[in-house]
């Protein structure tokens, strides 16, 4: 049998790719009417959202870029199709109540706030893995770690929730809405010391992280602009009782600010107006939509079209995406595989693309925490920095040891003495090796090792594979190959 094989240190500008250009659909017939082929689709369908399984590729197999682009924006949901955690239900303690504790009983809430956190956690990981628009989820998580707020500083997991309920509603919608609303969301009021922003006492916290991680980006604001924006948030809090976000006139400061060159007697949501009305705003916040999906290095020119789109759209997250996606660079072969999966991306996208069974998904969320992604407790403000910071040799030995996982989990390999997987996991590995024509202990030829890789990696495997290893054993080397890890 061939021994597949390929130098681990080949640069990756010279990576070898699924077809040359001169071969590529794209070349023969151009950019706008190339027809997708089933590297294309599994391409798309990774970068927009996690790895799909088979039956998800073949939809999109044949589609113009246009038309494929469009199929996946159509898919976009607001809410989520899994019930929330039956807590998210239930009033939050007034400050009355909380006053009254008793330090057993306070130390007693706090424990039951961390347990509801890590319900949460399962609870969004069982959304990623079930949501019939994993474009929706992707964007949940990429606004969640834009408008970064978490456990540490927001005690109550309630709060959380309806943030996250917030940041998918208009994952795909108007970011200017987003904006506002994400502004005024008492998770990030608490989370900046936006609650404590008061008259006299402006806290600049806020007014510096909107202007630096969610509008302009560094070196586009002076201090003088966060002191006088700060002014203009003051009057926003938390109400103790309910936990929801109240305006308090009388901590309001109405005198006039300047901020970007702009005077007036600004409130929040007019300053919020003045850092949207920069086209600058456009440009960051594509840049960041550039990075997640495209790669690490944006093309000035499409950058400025892209960014052009969403600011004449009137900010309309869809139309920056779908400009994003018909790109030429979104679709280069030289863009694919360069990106590092998340945590989540790699749990999420090995359990849908292998169709995995569970019991319930605290072990995963537990392993995606343990990868470095610990959902709804970003590391500080900036959020989790990603790209090649998720890769270091411990959390890559722990996604070889999450791989092994999934192949004891599986028919041919059961525990011993019937003991139960971590969450019940269980991998027909079987059914999904039946889409090649081979079982698991069934030696494959080279078509069926050439199919598998191309289904589960995006660039060939940088590892040797033992000659005649079966189908099994081939699978799990792809997967354990560092390969395996880029999208």
């Amino acid at each position: 049998m061939p021994v597949t094989q390929r130098s681990a240190s080949v640069p990756s500008a010279h990576r070898p790719h699924r077809h040359s250009a001169a071969s590529s659909p794209a070349a023969a017939t151009g950019p706008d009417t190339a027809l997708l082929d089933a590297d294309d689709a599994t391409h798309l369908l990774i970068r927009t959202g996690f790895a799909p399984a088979p039956a998800e590729v073949a939809p999109y197999v044949g589609l113009t870029r246009a038309a494929a682009a469009e199929r996946v924006l159509a898919t976009a949901r607001t809410d989520a199709v899994t019930p929330l955690p039956t807590w998210t239900a239930d009033l939050p303690l007034t400050r009355a109540q909380r006053q009254a504790l008793t330090p057993e009983a306070r130390r007693d809430v706090q424990r039951q706030h961390r347990l509801h956190y890590d319900e949460l956690r399962a609870w969004w990981m069982r959304e990623i893995f079930v949501t019939p628009s994993p474009l929706t989820e992707r964007m949940t998580l990429f606004w969640h770690n834009h408008f970064t707020s978490g456990q540490d500083k927001v005690g109550e997991p309630l709060l959380m929730a309806q943030q996250n309920a917030l940041l998918r509603h208009n994952a795909l919608g108007s970011f200017a809405t987003l904006l506002h609303e994400v502004a005024k969301d008492p998770a990030m009021l608490l989370y900046l010391d936006g609650a404590s922003n008061r008259k006299g006492k402006p806290n600049e916290n806020f007014a510096r992280e909107v202007m630096e991680l969610f509008t302009l980006g560094e070196g586009q604001y002076s201090q003088q602009d966060v002191t006088e924006a700060a002014r203009a948030y003051t009057g926003w809090g938390v109400d103790p009782d309910t936990r929801r976000y109240v305006w308090r006139p009388a901590q309001h400061d109405d005198g006039m600010k300047t901020v970007l060159g702009k005077s007036g007697p600004f409130d929040g949501d007019a300053v919020l107006d003045i850092l949207l009305d920069e086209p600058q705003t456009a440009r960051f916040v594509s840049a960041k939509l550039w990075r997640e999906f495209v790669s690490d290095t944006p093309d000035p020119a499409r950058l400025d079209a892209v960014a052009a789109r969403f600011r004449t759209s009137g900010y309309d997250i869809k139309a920056a995406l779908g400009a994003l996606l018909v790109t030429p660079e979104f679709w280069d072969e030289r863009n694919r595989g360069v990106l590092v999966s998340s945590p989540v991306e790699f749990i999420a996208g090995t359990v849908r693309r292998f169709e995995v069974s569970y019991a319930n998904t605290t072990m995963f969320a537990r392993t995606s925490a343990a990868l470095g992604e610990n959902l709804f407790y970003p590391p500080n403000v900036k959020g989790w920095p990603g790209g090649a910071m998720w890769i270091n040799s411990a959390t890559l030995l722990a996604r070889k040891q999450f791989v092994e996982q999934l192949f004891r989990a599986t028919g041919a390999a059961r525990p011993r003495m019937g003991a139960a997987m971590p969450g019940g996991m269980r991998f027909d590995l079987d059914g999904w090796l039946g889409h090649f024509g081979v079982t698991a202990d069934a030696v494959p030829g080279l078509s069926a090792q050439l199919q598998m890789q191309h289904a589960v990696l995006p660039l060939a495997p940088v590892d040797a594979i033992a000659a005649g290893s079966n189908a099994g054993a081939y699978l799990e080397a792809l997967l354990m190959d560092p390969v395996y890890q880029l999208k």
